[in-house]
């Protein structure tokens, strides 16, 4: 990708009612989100921004030589963080800016390459994204591990924490059997233009998205395209509790 035409941000949040102060969870002696922070650095981006509402986040990223920026705690979701941000720092409307979520420390540098040069490529696409096949069976139950189905173009249907699509009459294996074959595992990880980001925040807060608690159902609501590719290194599942992590770490250390 272009590095001079990429910023990541990384939205930060301190409260998490299963994982309090998360993005500060000790990973091998550093902060979770200094982990993400680097992978940032790593993907080669022109600049990587932490944006964050909670004193001791900016302090940490302070502490290891990071830019951060103070951002308001009223904000529903990443992308509206995210948006300030490109106020106060003044970012050039066709920017693209990737969105990496502050508790994916594992998450590949090939990943936020990936998803920038998706939009890169396809100017008429408003937002990318990626996905991978759902390999643990036991994820297709689970409302963590957020579905998304695409059509021929490879464009987002949907997004839902259920299983999608549902097969009417197809016995339960096999309805899960070939669920599989094209529901796909969505990666948390965005990249939009810095225009689009705008126009974005400033539309009204869609059902979908309140239902679903998915803030890319509002770009899918208002008709806007979502272009998801398969990741080439696909991501671990997402951290959402302590023990989510020290299993995260236990896998690693068996693999390393």
């Amino acid at each position: 990708m272009a590095s001079h035409d990429v910023v990541v941000v990384i939205p930060a949040r301190y409260g998490s009612t299963r994982f309090p102060g998360k993005p500060l969870a000790d990973i091998h002696g550093k902060p979770m989100i200094q982990h993400v922070y680097e992978r940032g650095l790593e993907a080669q981006a022109s600049r990587v921004v932490v944006a964050t509402d909670d004193q001791r986040i900016v302090d940490a990223v302070k502490s290891f030589g990071g830019e951060v920026c103070v951002t308001s705690a009223l904000h529903e979701s990443g992308t509206e963080r995210i948006a300030e941000v490109i106020d106060m720092l003044s970012i050039a409307d066709p920017t693209i800016v990737v969105n990496v979520q502050g508790d994916e420390p594992f998450i590949p540098a090939e990943n936020i390459r990936q998803v920038a040069r998706n939009l890169q490529q396809r100017p008429v696409v408003h937002m990318s994204t990626l996905a991978t096949p759902l390999t643990d069976t036991a994820d297709i139950d689970n409302p963590n591990a957020v579905k998304v189905v695409v059509n021929t173009h490879g464009h987002a249907l949907y997004f839902s924490r259920a299983s999608i699509p549902f097969h009417r009459d197809a016995r339960a294996a096999d309805a899960l059997a070939d669920n599989a074959k094209v529901m796909r595992r969505h990666i948390g990880l965005y990249a939009y233009r810095a225009a689009y980001v705008k126009t974005y925040v400033n539309y009204s807060r869609s059902e979908l998205e309140g239902i679903e608690s998915l803030e890319q159902l509002r770009a899918l609501w208002y008709g806007d395209i979502v272009h998801v590719d398969e990741a080439h290194e696909p991501p671990p599942i997402g951290i959402d509790s302590p023990d989510d992590l020290q299993r995260l770490l236990a896998m690693k250390s068996t693999t390393s």
